[in-house]
């Protein structure tokens, strides 16, 4: 069981960036470039605390040879974001990433809508959470900001979960989005006490991410799309500056 980092004055949380949209530019034209291997190690040498990717059934961005080739070439952390399919756990258990992301998935979403239901599937994804574990692979649960779904996750063995900020970010005025930054409060309180680990991401940006990483003990914020399209004007290493430099 990995435990939260002891709360601390001036916190930091770590950044995990995100590079499924490099492929997604790459298959746009199908040619075997941006490469995001080679983007991986750009925000790495750029400050980046870890490397995500999702590897979705339907391989609409990154695939497996990129997986594979993450694995070899990662030198922080490589971060798997993955549904329950026994296709993509057998991918999973074969690449071991040092952590797992179990996410919710839809064939014809644009990109993850909401959090995983591990209180309603409790048993289906206890299942996916138990043979990660056992290949020594951290699990981290992609969850809205409710208490039961906090209570499930640690009930079935997860090491972390990853607040779902998608309704902060979207907010359609300054009051909606002050409550649901009160919510995403409140579920790190609960989860810290409750003794997981508290990441959080979705629809983070350079603007509304600063309130985010304020709140103590969210160990990391995943970051991605607001990244990548920062880079094609400043450069994918000053995106990855820039939201290092904002968040801490």
């Amino acid at each position: 069981m990995i435990l939260p980092r002891p709360q601390r004055k001036n916190w930091m949380p770590k950044l995990g960036v995100n590079i499924d949209h490099i492929a997604t530019l790459r298959q746009a034209r199908r040619e075997n470039f941006p490469d995001p291997v080679k983007a991986a190690r750009v925000c790495e040498l750029s400050g980046a605390d870890s490397i995500v990717c999702h590897l979705r059934s339907d391989r609409r961005h990154i695939n497996d040879d990129d997986l594979h080739r993450l694995r070899k070439s990662v030198r922080s952390r490589l971060n798997l974001e993955m549904s329950i399919s026994p296709e993509i756990l057998r991918a999973a258990v074969l690449v071991r990433p040092d952590q797992a992301t179990i996410v919710p998935e839809k064939r014809r979403e644009l990109t993850t809508e909401g959090g995983l239901d591990v209180f309603g599937q409790k048993l289906k994804v206890a299942r996916v959470v138990k043979m990660l574990k056992q290949n020594d692979i951290v699990v981290n649960l992609f969850i809205d900001p409710e208490k039961r779904q906090i209570e499930a996750s640690r009930e079935i063995g997860a090491d972390f979960v990853e607040l779902h900020t998608g309704r902060y970010a979207n907010a359609a005025d300054a009051a909606a989005r002050l409550e649901e930054l009160r919510k995403i409060r409140a579920a790190v309180l609960f989860g810290k006490k409750i003794g997981l680990g508290i990441n959080a991401g979705h629809g983070l940006d350079y603007q509304n991410v600063t309130r985010i990483a304020k709140i103590s003990c969210i160990e990391e914020l995943n970051i991605g799309f607001s990244i990548i399209a920062a880079s094609l004007f400043i450069g994918l290493s000053e995106a990855v500056k820039e939201m290092k430099r904002i968040i801490n």
